[in-house]
């Protein structure tokens, strides 16, 4: 995955106005995307691929939203999160994932119940 469109399923919390947008891999470094708007409003995000970053972290999902992804039957979603970098640490949103089918380029970022998932997790402690 170089640059791929993707469509999200329902509008991102924060970023309603913002309607397309690329996944694009930063090279040289496994796992790590940028997710760029390329409608609306202007937005980048910087996305760690959960199996490389945050081994075993595989949150419960509603059943409708992996629907909405149409994962065909015994299909396996990309499960990324939100990286937030600053100069002391680099945190990770574990609470409101973004879930992806790779095979239709749809996704949607899911914001979890309760408090089993924290906003901002250090990833140098995962």
């Amino acid at each position: 995955m170089l640059n791929t469109p993707v469509t999200f399923t329902v509008p991102m919390p924060g970023l309603e106005n913002a309607h397309d947008f690329t996944l694009r891999s930063v090279e040289g470094a496994t796992g790590l995307y940028a997710l760029e708007a390329t409608s609306g409003t202007p937005a980048r995000l910087f996305l760690a691929d959960a199996a490389v970053f945050v081994p075993g972290y595989s949150p419960p999902f509603p059943a409708a939203a992996l629907e909405a992804l149409a994962l065909e039957p015994g299909g396996k979603p990309q499960i990324l999160v939100v990286l937030n970098h600053s100069p002391a640490t680099t945190t990770v949103n574990l609470m409101a994932p973004i879930v992806l089918n790779p095979a239709t380029r749809r996704c949607t970022q899911l914001v979890l119940d309760g408090r089993d998932y924290p906003l901002r997790a250090d990833l140098n402690s995962l």
